[in-house]
């Protein structure tokens, strides 16, 4: 075991020890895999460190995960069980193939961009699913059947719909949104496929051949007749709002409004499939992940709303908290939205506001 300073505390180490307050209060049992919600509960409590468990992890820890991945697992074979999901794969399995012929042919045969085929892509999808908790069930149920950067671009689409509906776009604004989402990614296909498909992690050098898919995007889609916005989402989807995104660094309002948007709906779908759905999705996680990179990143009028709309579509879902009870969520704390009030099967209310070692495990 050693000890990590809790800024350098990652989601999937495992503590040697429990984490207690400064006045004795338990903060993380010992033996528990850390997520983003215990990490950001440490900081905020000003706990320093924690220690953790190096090499073979003991048989309870082991336990522990395998009971809450059987409560995610229960949650997904019900969803993936439904009519409506069988429904849905069947008509997600036909719209992937075709994106990605449509994007191959433009690249390499330069045969033009049919967008109102591609718009039709996602409309279709959509139109079945427009409800935020159908929606996004449907999307992370898929992670196990396809995960290539197609389908990732289609989930961008649809959640990025989804995002301009919350902000009361008009029709022409949400096509102009959804396109931009189906091609954001475009310049990926400029990419060698084995560093674009690589499982591990990429080195220096790789990575910085993938952040130049924003330019080499623009540079496919500059002289096309499509929107200047949807130019823009592909050139600066990768920027942040308070400078750290690339390829040119843009600032705050410098950002288009759309590209923000896709940008937000972009990290959603990575976090989904890299740190929350092939450990359990669960929203408040992802709520957490957002809030501990840096809500400043992104405008504050859609981060804000899509923070809001995720968590707040939980509201009457039952959930198991992180001591194994269970209950349905029954308000959401809007200053600390990974926070909600909890009704346990006994009827006692949970405050998880006032109750810092607990936090909604997953939902169930």
């Amino acid at each position: 075991m050693h000890t990590v300073a809790t800024k350098d505390l990652q989601p999937g180490m495992v503590t040697a020890a429990p984490v207690m307050s400064r006045h004795g209060q338990m903060i993380v049992e010992e033996h528990k895999m850390l997520t983003t919600q215990m990490i950001a509960h440490l900081e905020f409590y000003g706990i320093e460190s924690a220690r953790i468990i190096d090499g073979v992890l003991p048989v309870d820890a082991i336990q522990s995960m395998a009971e809450e991945k059987e409560a995610v697992d229960r949650y997904s074979e019900r969803v993936r069980n439904s009519k409506e999901f069988k429904v849905f794969k069947a008509n997600y399995e036909k719209k992937v193939p075709f994106l990605e012929k449509s994007i191959n042919d433009f690249v390499t045969k330069n045969i033009p961009l049919d967008q109102e085929a591609l718009l039709s892509c996602a409309l279709d999808l959509f139109a079945r699913h427009s409800t935020t908790i159908s929606m996004f069930d449907m999307l992370h149920n898929m992670r196990k059947i396809t995960d290539s950067t197609y389908a990732h671009s289609l989930n961008v689409s649809l959640i990025s719909r989804m995002i301009g509906m919350w902000q009361n776009y008009n029709a022409d604004d949400l096509e102009t949104l959804t396109l931009g989402g189906l091609l954001h990614d475009i310049g990926k296909s400029k990419i060698p496929p084995e560093i674009i498909n690589k499982p591990g992690r990429l080195t220096p050098e790789e990575y910085e051949l993938v952040k130049k898919h924003s330019e080499y995007g623009y540079e496919l889609l500059k002289n096309q007749n499509v929107s200047v916005r949807i130019k823009k989402i592909a050139l600066t989807h990768h920027e942040r709002c308070d400078g750290s995104g690339y390829p040119i660094g843009l600032i705050g309002d410098d950002i288009d409004d759309f590209a923000n948007i896709v940008a937000i709906a972009d990290v959603y779908d990575a976090m989904t499939a890299d740190r929350c759905y092939r450990r359990g999705v669960c929203p408040f996680e992802v709520i957490a992940t957002f809030e501990r990179e840096g809500l400043g990143k992104y405008k504050p009028q859609f981060i804000t709303s899509f923070l809001e709309h995720i968590a707040n579509t939980y509201i009457n879902n039952d959930v198991m908290l992180s001591n194994g009870m269970t209950g349905k969520i029954v308000l959401i704390n809007k200053h600390r939205l990974t926070r909600p009030v909890v009704r346990l099967e006994d009827n006692i209310f949970i405050n998880l506001e006032k109750r810092p070692e607990l936090y909604v495990q997953t939902i169930i």
